[in-house]
């Protein structure tokens, strides 16, 4: 890796950080508390070009990396925004790389160019209340409709920003019978057609100005086209997404860190209790400083993740390292903020707590600290599998 500062990386972070300035923490709360998508923040990101910043250029995209774009994502969390302003955009921003890395000809064509301008908004479809983790349990079924298509039936959970999304990247399962491995599920880009599925939002602790929904699909038809990739390869397309998946949540983790010692710092430098700033007292000052490396270790993994990714090398050792120390960082930069204001910290509008809430998602979504730690014990260390 080259160190040298990028000049192209430090004008993506300036140009992203005075988009964010618009839409302060104030925006943010008031977003979280009446669950309202941030539209305006989407149209100005959208605007910006910032959504189609990794679609490839001959779709209108920005043809960059998973580098860029988890600046992007960074930038905008450490912004204030958190996990709000980032799954506003994720998905549209990358949540359609299995069609680009897999997608036939007219899905590119027909999708692409409008996730690039902003213009579409995409759902993910894969967890079931009964399968969890466990991907190869997925009972939501697609038979074939005898003429070319496809009739989906069966029910998701998590399937964040299902409200405001016209396509759903639903993970289903063509063949065989669940438990019996991965080989019958298949991906599809379907329209989330309100006939034919009843969206519900779950109610949750944080990150509520993006809804996170259970769908029921009720015999919803699917055109053949739709199909991404070969049938029976669903998971395996799925699983080509997971390294830079964890990047880029790498990345928002460590931006909420951010914002959360930024806010802890100011408070101590300001606080004054028995006649002095708290922030001298080294009970104040330790922890914020050592939150502060945390976060900064777990960005040098985070980099070294995503430039083995764009130069083709593996990276599902670095990938999941990096996500599960910016998981940790975060919680702890994000705890010690609150620790720091006291009493003030529980107060909405210190907004610490808030920034608390969505850092401790980070630990278990979209894997928990546990299956990463599973997934360097078999495959980095060579250990007998547990489960």
């Amino acid at each position: 890796m080259d160190f040298t500062p990028n000049p192209d990386h430090e004008a993506i972070a300036e140009a992203v950080d005075r988009v964010c300035a618009q839409y302060d923490d104030t925006y943010w709360m008031e977003k979280d508390d009446k669950h309202e998508f941030p539209w305006e923040f989407y149209k100005s990101m959208a605007e910006g070009g910032w959504l189609g910043i990794v679609i490839p250029e001959e779709y209108g995209g920005g043809g960059q990396g998973i580098t860029e774009g988890a600046i992007v994502l960074n930038r905008i969390a450490a912004s204030g925004a958190g996990m709000n302003g980032c799954t506003a955009l994720h998905l549209t921003m990358f949540g359609l790389n299995p069609v680009v890395k897999f997608g036939n000809d007219q899905l590119k064509d027909t999708f692409l160019p409008r996730a690039a301008a902003g213009d579409l908004h995409v759902a993910f479809g894969v967890t079931e209340p009964d399968a969890g983790t466990d991907t190869s349990r997925i009972t939501t079924r697609a038979v074939e409709d005898g003429m070319g298509g496809w009739i989906v039936s069966g029910r998701k959970i998590w399937t964040s920003k299902a409200l405001e999304s016209e396509v759903v990247l639903l993970l289903v399962r063509t063949d065989g019978e669940p438990g019996q491995g991965f080989g019958g599920l298949t991906l599809f880009l379907a329209d989330l057609n309100r006939d034919y599925c009843d969206i519900r939002p779950i109610p949750k602790v944080g990150r509520n100005a993006v809804a996170s929904c259970e769908v029921f699909y009720d015999e919803m038809p699917v055109d053949g086209w739709r199909m991404v990739g070969e049938r029976g390869k669903g998971f395996h397309h799925i699983l080509h997404g997971l390294n830079p998946e964890r990047i880029l949540l790498a990345n928002v983790a460590c931006g909420i860190g951010e914002a959360a010692i930024r806010r802890a710092v100011n408070y101590a430098n300001e606080r004054s209790v028995f006649g002095r700033l708290i922030g001298a007292n080294q009970a104040i000052s330790h922890p914020l400083a050592q939150a502060h490396m945390q976060l900064k270790a777990a960005m040098q993994m985070a980099a070294l993740a995503a430039w083995r990714y764009d130069n083709g090398l593996e990276c599902g050792e670095q990938a999941n390292t990096a996500k599960y120390l910016a998981a940790e960082a975060s919680y702890f930069a994000a705890d010690q903020a609150l620790q720091t204001h006291g009493g003030l910290g529980y107060a909405s509008e210190y907004h610490v707590e808030r920034y608390w809430r969505e850092a401790r998602l980070q630990r278990i979504a979209p894997v928990s600290q546990e299956m990463t730690c599973n997934f360097i014990a078999q495959n980095v260390l060579g250990l007998p599998r547990s489960y």
